[in-house]
């Protein structure tokens, strides 16, 4: 059996492939990060939104999956607040705020290298009935 954090990081290949970096999972956090390279521009030269929404979409998973039982994403909300550039290494820190035994809610701050606020992200998920096996979260 495996961690959480090598479950995901081997899982998720979208993310692995964006060069997203898992960092951390404690039960209700998580963090990982992204070096903003060429490949991760928009037609206006700065980060595309999707970048955003995969960094923050796999620490989502982490923390709502932290607890055990398989959960779900049903619903993500996202405010874009500043751009980030090419060369911008990207810190995204899930945090569960609401930790219901079947709706639970988190927020996650994406920010740069200087801590800069750059988006925020907040999402629902669903608890199944099933257990999610690991052998521990890191």
């Amino acid at each position: 059996m495996s961690t959480l954090k090598q479950i995901l990081t081997d899982g998720d290949h979208f993310a692995r492939n964006i060069g997203v970096r898992l960092i951390e999972i404690r039960e209700g956090y998580a963090s990982a990060e992204l070096h903003v390279e060429e490949r991760h521009l928009n037609a206006a030269g700065v980060c595309q939104g999707g970048v955003y929404f995969t960094l923050a979409d796999l620490t989502f998973a982490a923390v709502m999956n932290s607890h055990g039982p398989v959960t779900v994403g049903i619903q993500n909300s996202i405010t874009y607040l500043k751009s980030a550039r090419l060369g911008d290494t990207l810190l995204a820190e899930t945090v569960e705020t609401c930790n219901h035994y079947r709706l639970p809610f988190c927020e996650t701050r994406i920010t740069n290298q200087n801590g800069e606020l750059l988006c925020i992200v907040t999402g629902s998920a669903y608890r199944k009935k099933d257990v999610f096996a690991f052998d521990g979260l890191q």
